[in-house]
């Protein structure tokens, strides 16, 4: 792992908004690529952009320090002002050989994410893999690394609790609404359509749940909101007029005051007395205390939630000691895979040469002495000769890896 470098720009050293301006549209990429190979001595290379991270994997024989890193941006050409170029270069985090598949490692099995244990990751540093791959920016020693990163993410994920545990307000939320038993057609009510209740909207939905009414100050928000649920839409000033009923109530605004007042509540039930389901995501919390007391609900409030999402986020850390022994005995064993791949690549020739020395002494060596045999002995000399060509390309290559094996 000699040659093997990454130049990473994360959220551990670098504020989100700032990251932004290094993520590379797909238009350009390979061209931006193209020019870092073609200038900077960089051999097999790829890429991969998140909302939290900007990392550049490559093979180089260079050492790689600040001005490597500075021209490195400069021709990658991202029309950075130089107050944003000092300061990537001055916050850039660069891992060279074994450190850097360490590394590269420990990002794809999320040991490093915003949020540990979010699988995610792996499937986009795959995606950013295979773009690269497919426009020819890697070659054979990236298809070894990758394969080793998916089977090492693999091990952790099935072998692990660390990505087991949701610490997300939005999957912790629907989780509790699968132990309520609420059903798919259930009666939903959205009410706001900020960033929360986009999210669990969506997740709702990608769980075959169908039945949304959503309601906003904004009414264009909620008909944009309503138009992807598939459901309807109504100004928030309406929602005292509703009298469909409900099942489930998700709310999150940006309300100083409760917005589900008791009398709101009430005009809601529209006389039905069953236990209906509040979801309430909002700081402060939208319900009154009054519905809270007086009507049968099951309540489920962000600072619960949050609460949970605290206790699993410690238990996926309890679990990093475990990720990151397996992670270590894939690097030993990837060292050995390395070496393995080094003697077929240097004895790849081995078969190329063996026949041309097959054809210089059946045609020239041996050919006037061979050329005196009458038909049935050429054919058993011939079956004598590719037997020992099969024997003298296969044994070497046989008696490498076992002295290999020994070795390690």
């Amino acid at each position: 792992m000699e040659y093997l470098k990454i130049i990473a720009f994360t959220h551990q050293q670098i504020d989100l908004k700032s990251l932004g301006k290094l993520v590379i549209c797909e238009e350009t990429l390979d061209d931006r690529l193209r020019n870092i190979q073609s200038e900077l001595q960089v051999k097999e290379i790829f890429y991969v952009g998140t909302c939290n991270r900007v990392e550049f994997i490559f093979t180089s024989a260079q050492t790689i320090d600040n001005n490597f890193t500075r021209r490195f941006l400069q021709v990658l050409n991202m029309g950075l002002p130089e107050e944003y170029l000092e300061k990537f270069v001055d916050n850039v985090s660069v891992y060279e050989k074994g450190e850097a598949f360490n590394h590269l490692l420990r990002m794809s099995c999320s040991l490093e994410s915003l949020v540990v244990g979010e699988k995610e990751i792996l499937a986009q540093v795959r995606k950013a893999y295979q773009a690269c791959k497919d426009s020819g920016f890697t070659g054979d020693y990236m298809r070894m690394i990758m394969d080793r990163v998916v089977k090492t993410a693999k091990e952790v994920y099935t072998h692990t609790n660390i990505s087991r545990n949701p610490v997300s307000v939005v999957s912790l939320a629907y989780r509790k609404l699968k132990e309520l038993n609420v059903c798919g057609n259930s009666r939903l009510l959205i009410i706001g359509a900020g960033e929360t209740n986009n999210n669990i909207a969506q997740y709702l939905k990608k769980h075959t749940y169908s039945n949304f009414v959503v309601f906003n100050r904004t009414i264009e928000k909620a008909q944009a909101l309503a138009k992807e649920l598939n459901g309807e839409a109504y100004a928030l000033s309406e929602i005292a007029q509703y009298n469909k009923g409900f099942d489930v109530i998700i709310t999150c605004t940006g309300s100083t005051e409760p917005v589900i007042t008791e009398e709101i509540y009430l005009k809601l039930l529209n006389g039905d007395t069953g236990k209906k389901v509040i979801v309430d995501l909002a700081v402060p919390n939208d319900t009154d205390l009054a519905v809270r007391e007086q009507f049968p609900i099951h309540y489920i409030e962000v600072e619960s939630l949050k609460e949970v999402a605290r206790k699993n986020i410690q238990e996926r850390y309890d679990e990093l000691v475990h990720a990151e022994r397996i992670i270590e005995t894939n690097i030993q064993e990837f060292e050995s895979v390395l070496r393995q791949r080094r003697i077929e690549i240097a004895m790849s020739e081995v078969p190329k040469k063996i026949k041309e020395i097959k054809q210089t002494a059946l045609q020239g060596v041996f050919a006037n002495e061979i050329n005196t045999l009458d038909e049935s002995s050429k054919a058993v000399l011939e079956r004598v000769i590719d037997y020992m060509e099969k024997k003298y390309i296969s044994v070497p290559m046989v008696m490498a890896k076992e002295i290999l094996a020994k070795n390690s």
